[in-house]
């Protein structure tokens, strides 16, 4: 048998300096969420194929890693064609969603949860695109009225005004919309209901193709001409700062609105007031969010010079119900985690506890066991004293040894011999 040393495709070994940057990160992300009241769960990396396949997962419900079935049930599978039972998740909203109705009697309400933990998608691998890969979310379960999305929002401009502090950074643009709005948007162009989600799935493009871009991607799926020029006539005025209220007034009034407006305008002036200068929140009528499970606010975050987005999140109230039978107002913000620890490589990260002092003692083999004692009872002391201490045997190639360790930071490497005093 050949074995391969290289990992599975779309997957990767990590580093010891990668997993500092790695374990770095998700130390900042714990501890500023904790100071916010959020409290970190765990879910199962494998879920139940029907959670995962409820058609509750938009696009990722494409991409799962099925599981067979095993023994007497596989064979019962291959004469029904039901093979799977349960796959690995590729999100953490899903099996949150479990949790929670498996578990609301012995949890508080509301319910402030982050998660961290790997998800799977059986994807295309390439740049930034992975098929494991870390996710990081945070949910309030429980509160219906929009403190929860500013507490959400404030919460994460607080973190990353932490992480990337470190590297310069101190400008992000929160990007609010309100799935309500894109309904009564395209309602008002004259889309029927069921042509909705091909509308938004067009929208969301705009970025990357434009307004003609768009219309032909409407006009591809189905939908009227006029239907679709009347849709576009409605960003043309729009320009960027201008309230959720004024843009709404103009083009969309109507019963599917109410206060929605009203509740971004004051989602963004009261998350504004607990976020740092260089944080600016802008509505945003273009944002979509791909998810279909989405019923209110939607929010992304992005930092200038990059084409994606390092946070998103938003509403989403019925989900809870599909799995309990009632419902539970329910909003999150899930955290580019892998795109978080990508941007700060590129900005050059530097680890903060690199000026921590570190020594190694390199115990030639002949020393004997009560200079061995020694050595270690000196590491000892030295940690005590707040350095980081290694203890290796000395090699044949002790030149190279010491090198590599002083690649490593090592500002002091003793070679210890019987007779070498410590």
């Amino acid at each position: 048998m050949n074995f391969i040393t290289t990992p599975v495709k779309g997957m990767s070994d990590i580093l010891p300096a990668d997993m500092k940057l790695r374990e770095h990160v998700l130390r900042l992300i714990r501890d500023t969420y904790a100071t916010y009241g959020f409290e970190e769960i765990a879910t199962p990396s494998m879920e139940h194929i029907e959670n995962l396949s409820g058609r509750i997962g938009g696009e990722n419900e494409k991409l799962i890693f099925r599981v067979l079935k095993r023994g007497r049930e596989l064979e019962k599978g291959l004469e029904t064609g039901e093979l799977s039972d349960c796959g690995m998740r590729y999100d953490l909203t899903v099996p949150l969603a479990r949790y929670y109705s498996n578990l609301k009697n012995q949890l508080p309400t509301p319910l402030k949860a982050l998660q961290i933990g790997n998800v799977w998608r059986a994807d295309k691998p390439q740049k930034g695109r992975f098929r494991q890969f870390t996710q990081c979310d945070i949910d309030i379960i429980g509160d219906s009225s929009v403190m929860a999305e500013i507490e959400l929002i404030a919460a994460t401009c607080g973190m990353l005004t932490r992480i990337f502090g470190e590297v310069g950074v101190t400008d992000f643009t929160v990007h609010i919309n309100d799935r309500r709005i894109l309904k009564a948007m395209a309602q008002g162009a004259g889309f029927a209901p069921e042509q909705f989600d091909d509308v938004f799935i067009a929208l969301d493009k705009m970025d990357k193709i434009g307004p003609e871009g768009v219309r032909e991607s409407l006009l591809k799926s189905g939908c009227e001409e006029a239907a679709a020029d009347s849709y576009l006539a409605m960003f043309d005025g729009f320009v960027s700062g201008e309230s959720a209220g004024d843009f709404c007034g103009r083009v969309c009034e109507g019963e599917l609105l109410a206060d929605v407006p009203a509740q971004i305008d004051l989602i963004m002036n009261s998350a504004a007031g607990m976020t740092a200068p260089g944080v600016h929140l802008l509505f945003d009528p273009t944002l979509v969010r791909g998810m279909s499970y989405y019923t209110g606010t939607i929010f992304e975050i992005t930092i200038d010079g990059y084409n994606f987005s390092i946070a998103g999140g938003g509403r989403y109230d019925e989900m809870i119900g599909r799995f309990s039978g009632q419902q539970a107002p329910a909003c999150g913000f899930s955290i580019g985690f892998e795109r978080i620890v990508t941007i700060l490589k590129d900005l050059d990260w530097k680890d903060p506890e690199a000026g921590r002092e570190k020594i190694a003692y390199l115990v030639d083999e002949k020393a004997g066991s009560e200079k061995i004692m020694e050595v270690f009872a000196r590491a000892s002391r030295d940690r005590e004293e707040g350095a980081v201490v290694s203890v290796q045997p000395l090699r044949k190639n002790a030149k190279f040894q010491v090198e590599s360790l002083e690649k490593n930071g090592y500002g002091r490497v003793r070679k210890v011999y019987a007779d070498t005093e410590l």
